[in-house]
């Protein structure tokens, strides 16, 4: 989401008449667009601006600006904390974006401090702004993001999403058909559709749901690939199943965060499923699709979590077996019930959790990357490697895959869709050749 919102931003700008540039060094704009999900992001945040400070005392007009939940969450004590700082927004009024600039330079002109702080929540504003946004000409891959929802209304204990993106709000299904069509004009031929619960999404005129708005954007002529990110377990229907039986557009891979694997924990996360739906689900998901790559996100250490506790998500993740994941340690977020329970859990306690949980994921990733060797997958050329003489692109399991070929053609296989027999495997990616008559 941050990444859609960072390139919405970016062509506002353009439009606006700037240029986007590398490093700061070269910059007479900097934003930093947050996550307010782990308290080391927030760290980082000040960390960056007091990077940046020293080279606004070279610029005197340099603007510095914090977007995103970090500055939805602290508005304008960032700027208390951080006087350099000259806009604080939140992600629901990037779109303002222009204007905020305006009022800046205004104030500047006058000769007074610019202290912008805009931190209210015009979601259907900020779905309006996007619904007339011309894309600028910014350097575009094969694969895009496109926001069809945003906030959260499930309120789970340890999360901050319901506090800094606000409730649940929908994009009218004509917008984001308009918007993925202008995509594809411009080459792209994959689209992900993000959502905080991007399955709660609903047309709230027609009724539609995620099945029918992927098919009707799977019917652009154009679009090859389509994906969704992420989904909660209580918004899945069945119809959202079965599109990945008889959606051929839709590819083979979900994200289904379960976050732990013990009743006890799932109950104080409030996440209102239990362990043995969410792998009943799981099943249902593999009926339709068997080869159907699966990947969650897991919180280790939530307060009270017990060695017992801790050995059910264990005891979930080798029932299930991912083809990746994302894990961390619990982390107290101001202003949620979790941060105030007292039975926080050790932090040793949770690193060594943590080292035996990622440990059991890497070893499922590595064995799903592997099993593809001898395989010809379609692979989505988008960009170079770093290493030379390599192009990359994403299979349909979501896979890196670094493919040898002659530079005098890597551009011209950029954006295409190519068999690609995988010839080895690593942690985090795949390796091979074009196939035979490509």
């Amino acid at each position: 989401m941050n990444v859609y919102d960072s390139e919405r931003m970016a062509e506002a700008l353009v439009l606006s008449g700037y240029q986007q540039v590398e490093t700061a060094d070269d910059a007479d704009m900097v934003i930093l667009n947050t996550c307010h999900i782990r308290e080391k992001a927030v760290q980082k945040v000040y960390s960056d601006i007091g990077r940046i400070k020293p080279l606004k005392k070279k610029k005197n007009d340099m603007i510095i600006a914090v977007a995103g939940c970090v500055a939805q969450a602290e508005g304008a004590e960032i700027i208390a904390r951080a006087p350099v700082v000259d806009m604080v927004f939140g992600p629901q009024t990037f779109q303002q974006l222009p204007d905020m600039l305006d009022e800046v330079h205004a104030l500047r002109a006058k000769g007074k401090k610019s202290r912008l702080v805009r931190t209210e929540f015009p979601a259907a504003e900020k779905f309006t702004a996007l619904k007339s946004v011309t894309r600028a000409p910014i350097t575009r891959s094969p694969s895009a993001f496109v926001t069809v929802q945003e906030g959260c209304d499930k309120f789970c204990t340890f999360c901050v999403v319901p506090y800094t993106r606000g409730e649940e709000v929908s994009r009218p299904t004509a917008d984001i058909i308009a918007e993925t069509q202008a995509l594809v004009d411009q080459g792209v031929c994959e689209v992900t559709l993000l959502g905080q619960n991007v399955n709660a999404w609903q047309d709230r005129q027609s009724g539609l749901r995620l099945d029918g708005l992927l098919a009707q954007l799977g019917a652009i002529t154009g679009i090859e690939r389509l994906r969704f990110t992420t989904s909660h377990p209580r918004d899945m229907d069945d119809a959202l199943i079965a599109a990945h039986g008889n959606n051929l557009k839709l590819m083979p891979y979900l994200h289904l965060p379960v976050q732990a694997g013990s009743d006890n924990i799932l109950t104080a996360m409030n996440r209102k499923h239990s362990a043995a739906e969410y792998i009943e689900l799981v099943a249902r998901f593999r009926a339709v699709r068997p080869d159907i790559a699966l990947s969650s996100d897991f919180i280790v250490g939530f307060p009270g979590e017990t060695d017992a506790d801790f050995d059910a998500t264990m005891a979930l993740i080798e029932h299930v077996t991912y083809a990746q994941a994302y894990s961390f340690k619990y982390s107290p977020r101001p202003g949620t019930p979790a941060a105030e329970d007292e039975a926080q859990v050790d932090e040793a306690i949770k690193t060594t959790r943590l080292h035996r949980l990622q440990a059991l994921l890497n070893g499922q990733q590595r064995a799903f990357n592997e099993a593809q060797i001898g395989n010809i997958l379609p692979v989505l050329f988008d960009k170079p490697s770093k290493k030379n003489g390599q192009m990359s692109g994403r299979s349909p399991y979501l896979q890196t895959v670094h493919v040898t070929m002659d530079e005098a053609i890597m551009e011209s296989v950029r954006g295409r869709i190519l068999p690609v027999a995988i010839t080895a495997a690593h942690n985090n990616s795949l390796s091979g050749h074009l196939s035979d008559g490509d």
